[in-house]
């Protein structure tokens, strides 16, 4: 192989992987605005994101669920969260599809038994099946920012 078609290889990967570091998930997101819903805050009303509908709580009293937690960081450290917040990904926060804004959720890892109480202030996470997208800081004091 030449060294031109060594390089121009190398050059190839290296744009490969700055455009797959820049990538972030696109959602298409739309607030579903019915009579029954018009009075309500916008982030107390159905919304939609890629064609999957979802109906946020008014009641969360004794609400319990089991499953996979996840983390985000520095892709939307800075930005705005569903409610409005700028979020801090060093803070203790979650973004849960359903739960009020501004509810506090404890949160157990159940293989170390490590609990973190975080509060809602933005909605997701809307990958795989994963229940509540813990911020860095949250994800760091239950220990699975690795995991």
């Amino acid at each position: 192989m030449s060294l031109f078609n060594r390089l121009a290889v190398v050059a190839l990967l290296l744009v490969l992987l700055l455009l797959s570091a820049c990538a972030r998930p696109v959602y298409q997101v739309r607030v579903i605005d019915t009579p029954e819903s018009r009075e309500l805050l916008g982030w107390q009303k159905p919304y939609e994101v890629n064609g999957v509908r979802f109906h946020p709580l008014a009641e969360y009293q004794g609400y319990r669920e089991r499953g996979t937690a996840s983390w985000y960081g520095r892709d939307f450290h800075g930005l705005k969260t569903s409610n409005g917040e700028i979020y801090d990904m060093y803070g203790v926060s979650a973004a849960h599809k359903t739960l009020p804004m501004g509810t506090s959720v404890r949160v157990t890892h159940l293989a170390s038994g490590r609990q973190v109480t975080v509060r809602i202030n933005d909605r997701g996470p809307f990958v795989g099946d994963r229940i509540i997208d813990l911020s860095y800081g949250a994800a760091r004091e239950l220990g699975i920012v690795e995991s």
